[in-house]
């Protein structure tokens, strides 16, 4: 049965409604995913914080921060951090080159 103009518009709108709603319901979704990794995260690293370094647990809140900050503000620290995040860069990047390599391979098998 032949449709009309009218109705195919309708029915084009219906469809862009119904997938505006899921993109939607895509996104609360994943914003939820992404706070409850946050947390678990969170919860792990001050797990580890607090075994290694039992002491802290008795500090307030303003106590914790300063500490934190000059942790961090340390050049010793500093240091520690920067080889971490470069070794986990290069670590990412070779992961990917892997995979682009292994991708490749796969397409010239095809």
């Amino acid at each position: 049965m032949a449709k009309t103009k009218a109705e195919k518009i309708a029915a084009i709108e219906l469809q862009m409604t119904q997938l505006e709603n899921q993109r939607k319901k895509l996104i609360q979704e994943q914003k939820q995913q992404e706070r409850k990794d946050r947390t678990k995260r969170l919860c792990k690293r001050m797990g580890l914080f607090e075994s290694m370094l039992p002491e802290s647990i008795s500090l307030t809140d303003e106590q914790f921060q300063i500490f934190l900050e000059k942790t961090i503000a340390a050049e010793h620290s500093r240091r520690i951090l920067d080889g971490l995040t470069a070794q986990r860069s290069v670590q990412t990047s070779a992961r990917d080159t892997a995979y682009t390599e292994a991708q490749d391979e796969a397409d010239e098998d095809e």
